[in-house]
């Protein structure tokens, strides 16, 4: 089956399509570098943060599909950047916005685009796409901007089929740093050190963290060094840190688990605080015994409630994952503190014994709510506990 859903397509000819590995093309116009990228599609529904979530390292190997149609109406700025560049493979525009407005922007967004040699489409049908992700679940698709040239899409389909996904794919260690740095910055780059709040050192891992993260830990006087993903439990501990962080990532936590495992066991024996966020909230339950599987479309927003078990207040939270936790199979000595309330899946545990917390969102909001920001106080305050 084939949908042609270009706007005016009597007057401009296709520049660019998505392809399905079922054989089904979407044809429409091209933005951003002109090549081709095979990757899952998924879809975000958040109204605002496309710089934020383009710039999401968690969103690698990932084309997004993005539900509001007003996307690039604010241009690009300086300062809402989650990484230094854009790790989403593609992505997928309802309407294409000529011109944009804001006050701090610098930059269009298609510039950005060519700027990263990242591809885009516009002119499909986002609705179309989101319904037929909902019910159909996760899909694998080329997204091909060839321009004014005549492509043969043979080539590209044949690769697409041979492509395995995201299952058994480990991408945390491969967008994580290569060499250890510290943060110095606070929300909205100021350096924030509150008199309440002592000063005490910890290490991030770096698994394909976001920079508000960064900012939030920064904000409560923490001193990050950030480490690259594959350190040992040596390299981590000669920085003497007061608490552990294990950050959001890409890819498949049962393939990434397998690399830090024994580090990860470690550390949670030794009773050092630690506090994980998305993929790191399933790396944690994974090395205390739990198990992950692949969600069939997975959470992607910044308007999903969540219910937290210990007060019963609901959040709205920003997420952005597609693997999840088996609550079945968490063992006695971890409790579960958040459930999703548009599935009932797992989105948050702490252990019983061990100072160690984790969550399945994102507290930072960048972009999002901030409802659930007190999970850094909370960390905070474990450290401040176990110093």
């Amino acid at each position: 089956m084939k949908r042609d859903i270009i706007k005016n397509q009597h007057l401009r000819p296709p520049s660019a399509a998505l392809i399905f590995d079922d054989g089904e093309i979407l044809w429409g116009h091209g933005l951003g570098a002109l090549k081709s990228v095979i990757a899952e599609l998924c879809f975000n529904t958040s109204q605002t943060g496309y710089q934020e979530t383009l710039t999401d390292p968690s969103y690698a190997k990932q084309i997004i599909t993005f539900t509001f149609p007003h996307i690039g109406i604010v241009g690009i700025n300086d300062e809402d950047l989650e990484s230094n560049k854009i790790y989403a493979e593609g992505c997928v525009i309802n309407q294409s916005i000529e011109e944009y407005s804001n006050w701090r922007a610098k930059d269009s967004l298609s510039s950005f685009l060519k700027k990263n040699n990242i591809p885009g489409i516009i002119g499909v049908d986002s609705r179309y796409l989101t319904r037929k992700l909902a019910v159909d679940g996760a899909k694998k698709v080329a997204l091909i901007h060839f321009g004014e040239k005549k492509e043969s899409f043979d080539n590209l389909q044949q690769k697409l089929k041979q492509w395995s996904g995201l299952e058994n794919l480990d991408l945390a260690t491969s967008v994580s740093a290569k060499n250890e740095y510290e943060w110095n910055y606070g929300l909205w780059k100021q350096n924030i050190k509150d008199k309440k709040y002592d000063n005490f050192p910890i290490v991030c891992l770096d698994f394909g963290i976001k920079q508000n993260i960064l900012r939030n830990l920064k904000n409560l006087n923490f001193n990050p060094t950030i480490l690259p993903a594959i350190s040992n439990t040596k390299e981590i501990l000669n920085k003497k840190p007061k608490g552990i962080f294990l950050s959001n990532g890409p890819g498949d936590p049962d393939a990434t688990i397998k690399i830090i495992l024994p580090t990860l066991k470690e550390l949670i024996d030794l009773k050092i605080p630690i506090f994980g966020i998305c993929l790191g909230h399933q790396l944690i339950s994974l090395a205390l015994g739990g198990k992950t599987k692949k969600m069939y479309q997975g959470h992607r927003g910044a308007n999903q409630p969540v219910k937290n078990l210990i007060n019963n207040n609901v959040e709205i939270t920003s997420q952005n994952h597609g693997f999840e936790v088996e609550r079945s199979s968490l063992p006695n000595e971890v409790e579960e503190t958040h459930i999703s309330l548009f599935d009932g899946s797992n989105e948050g545990i702490r252990h019983k014994i061990y100072p160690v917390f984790s969550v399945q969102y994102h507290p930072e909001a960048s972009p999002g709510p901030h409802d659930s920001a007190y999970l850094f106080e909370e960390f905070y305050n474990l450290v401040k506990k176990h110093a």
